[in-house]
Parts: structure tokens; C-alpha cells; sequence
């Protein structure tokens, strides 16, 4: 089988590979892209992103993507569908496999892999997703404001999305499962202080209702299994985020979470020339502008790693 040799290859799209691959098709490295299954990532699932600079009237999530599509392939990054499913860390250049078929040698990899939302698994949470249903107070928050709003969840991530959504939203109901919050307790009391956050115990969603949008949650209370509706104008799940870094098990260093750690404020990871970007790697801001801040990143560090190689 014919074993095909690159310099750069971009592992996942979305903002941060898009961008890795702008930048590293601009300093004429000819990257190779593969999109994974889910080609653009998660803002694919996005309807209106209003927070991303140069779109002051907004852009559908899907547009965005394909504009940094578009603006990669001008640059010269050759985008393929495909997904890889195994890498070979042992020695450079680094063999990845793609579609258990296609094998590759490649003298560096960017990682933007992204991460995956946690969600409740209901029926329902995929038919109103964008129409009520959220896994993003920052992206989505801003379109209920002076609105009702319920935040799943009783961990950190839970109350940084409800103490954000306090300051748009005329309520914010945090639903919790168990009798207490996970959150820390520094967390807690920034929720105490807010007058327009309550928090609800012991309870779980059945289902989420609504028609053409959210308009309300189907509850049971987990002590008494008594099952009642509580009315709101949009639910933002809250429950995690799982970074897509299984592949990378046992090779690059990974955080509890699973979330690849990179060095000294860089894309660098424990690997020589591995580089890592976007919500991989970013367990803080989960932002599609600072994706797109990382890929570059990730895309300068690999060109000045082939030019010392060189």
C-alpha cells in the first residue's frame, strides 16, 4: 500500500482546525485536513452565533463554519472527510491510519479533536436543540433575555452558566438531582448573593416541552416520584463536557478530565511535534473565538517547529 508524506496534519475540524489550517496554508506547508465524522463540530448543531467577530449582525453557526471552510481551501489546506483511527507516536514522521484504510506519514500533527457536550439523552433535548435547548449560556444566553430560564446541573460548570445567565435573564432555576451541589463552595456563595437564581433539589428531567420552542420541563421529584411542570423559556444543559481524546490515551499527557495538556502557554504537547488546540485542550473558556485563537497558535507552532527541524 502506497504510504502518502506530509508535513502538517489537522486532526477535526471546527473553528480550531479551520484556523490551524488558514494559518499553516498561508506559510505554504500544504496541510492535510481531516474533518472527523461530525465535519465543523459542534457549532454545526449552533443556529445564530452573534459573538464572533466580523459578523455584527450575527451568522447561523453552520455558515460560520463553512465561511473558515471556505477561507482553509483558498489558502491551499487540502480538507478530506475521513476519520483517523490510530496513530503511531512511536518515532517522526508519525504513521496515522485514517478510515482503518488510508496511512499516512507526517512530520508534525495539529490535535483539534474538540470536545462533546454531555447531554440528558432525551428525545425531546435533540428536537428543541436551538429552539430552547442549549449546552452554552455564553453562546445562546443573550436570546432569552428579561426571559425564565432552568440550568441542568449541580456542578461548577452549572452555576458559572446560572450566575451568567442571572445578569440576562429575569429567573434562572438551577435543577439539581441529588440533595446538595457538587460545586465548590466559592461557587455557591457567588449563587447565594444573586437574588434571581433558585436552585431546585432532588429532581430529574423526564421530558422537555414544547412545540415550535421550550416552553416548559416535565420533573419528578426524586424523594416522592411526584411528577409535575415547571414552565420556563429555555433549559441550558450543564452536566459536562467530554473532550474527544480517547484516541490519545497512554501517549499524550491528558488532565483528569481527559483534556490534553499543552506547555508553557503553547500548543505544545508532551510529544515533539504534537500540537494541540481548541476545546481539546480548553477546559476554561470553551469559546468559538478562542478555538479559533488556539488553531492559529497551534498552526505558528508547528511552522516554526518544521523551520528549526529544517
Amino acid at each position: 500500500m502506497e504510504i502518502e508524506k506530509i508535513s502538517v496534519l489537522i486532526v477535526g475540524s471546527g473553528p480550531a482546525g479551520y484556523t490551524a489550517g488558514i494559518y499553516a496554508g498561508r506559510a505554504n506547508l500544504k496541510p492535510v485536513l481531516y474533518t472527523g465524522l461530525n465535519a465543523g463540530g459542534q457549532l454545526m448543531d449552533t443556529t445564530e452565533v452573534e459573538n464572533f467577530p466580523g459578523y455584527p449582525n450575527g451568522v447561523l453557526g453552520p455558515q460560520l463554519m463553512d465561511d473558515l471552510k471556505l477561507q482553509a481551501e483558498r489558502f491551499g489546506t487540502d480538507l478530506r472527510f475521513g476519520i483517523v483511527t490510530s496513530i503511531n507516536f512511536d518515532k517522526i514522521p508519525y504513521t496515522v491510519v485514517i478510515d482503518d484504510e488510508k496511512t499516512i506519514e507526517t512530520d508534525t500533527l495539529i490535535l483539534s479533536t474538540g470536545a462533546s457536550a454531555k447531554w440528558l439523552g432525551l428525545e425531546s433535548e435533540k428536537k428543541f436543540n436551538g429552539y430552547g435547548v442549549s449546552a452554552c449560556a455564553t453562546c445562546d444566553g443573550f436570546f432569552y433575555k428579561g426571559k425564565n430560564v432552568a440550568v441542568i446541573g449541580g456542578g461548577d460548570t452549572a452555576l458559572e452558566e446560572a450566575i451568567y445567565l442571572s445578569n440576562l435573564c429575569k429567573s434562572v432555576t438551577v435543577l439539581a438531582r441529588s440533595n446538595k451541589l457538587r460545586a465548590s463552595q466559592f461557587m455557591q456563595n457567588r449563587v447565594s448573593k444573586k437574588e434571581n437564581i433558585s436552585i431546585t433539589y432532588n429532581v430529574d428531567v423526564q421530558e422537555i416541552l414544547g412545540e415550535d420552542k421550550v416552553n416548559g420541563l416535565l420533573l419528578k421529584n426524586n424523594k416522592n416520584d411526584h411528577i409535575f411542570i415547571k414552565e420556563i423559556d429555555a433549559v441550558f444543559i450543564a452536566i459536562g463536557h467530554k473532550p474527544n481524546s480517547d484516541l490519545f490515551k497512554g501517549f499524550i499527557d491528558l488532565d483528569n478530565d481527559g483534556y490534553v495538556m499543552t506547555k508553557n502557554n503553547s500548543t505544545k504537547t508532551n510529544i515533539e511535534g504534537v500540537f494541540a488546540c481548541g476545546d481539546l485542550q480548553d477546559r476554561q473558556y470553551r469559546q468559538a473565538i478562542t478555538a479559533a485563537g488556539s488553531g492559529c497558535m497551534a498552526a505558528l507552532d508547528a511552522e516554526r517547529y518544521l523551520s528549526e527541524k529544517n
